[in-house]
């Protein structure tokens, strides 16, 4: 690959880690063409990018983003996401179906390191809509309680004693 090629490289990818929230690095050993095809098929549905790039330009463009992340070995696929929980989930996911494939090295979330456990973590946690949903689901029960008590009120104030 030629040098100005590299650099264009770096810079796309240092263009996407400037809007993303997380980014996870993977060991994408073991998978066939099929598989990471499903893979890179679900990340883009849940608005992730995949990206598969050398271990030296992928810190390059980390490091020209201003984060800090130690040394990656091993064939490296960089995961950049806006919604780090979804990301971590389709991540979890997949690599528990094939025999946990793709291997999470670690990663940054929010410009902090993290580890594989941690992203684990994310990925159990409920994504924005599910959360939302919950809350809604909270503040309905809240405001059905309410008018409940304000009906229950309404009745021990009309009838006579």
């Amino acid at each position: 690959m030629k040098r100005n090629e590299k650099e264009q490289l770096v810079a796309g990818l240092k263009e996407k880690l400037a809007g993303a929230q997380a980014v996870y690095y993977t060991d994408f050993t073991g998978l066939n063409v099929k598989k990471m095809t499903d893979l890179r098929r679900r990340f883009r549905k849940a608005g992730v990018e995949y990206v598969v790039i050398k271990n030296t330009l992928a810190l390059r463009a980390v490091h020209e983003s201003g984060l800090a992340v130690g040394r990656l070995k091993g064939p490296t696929g960089v995961v950049v996401a806006k919604d780090p929980i979804t990301a971590a989930k389709v991540l979890a996911d997949f690599a528990k179906e094939n025999d946990q494939r793709p291997a999470i090295k670690g990663g940054l979330y929010e410009g902090a390191a993290v580890d594989e456990a941690t992203v684990k973590r994310l990925a159990s946690l409920p994504t924005r809509e599910e959360a939302l949903s919950i809350f809604a689901g909270c503040l309905n029960s809240v405001l059905m309680m309410f008018a409940l008590a304000l009906d229950a009120r309404k009745t021990q104030l009309e009838t006579p004693n």
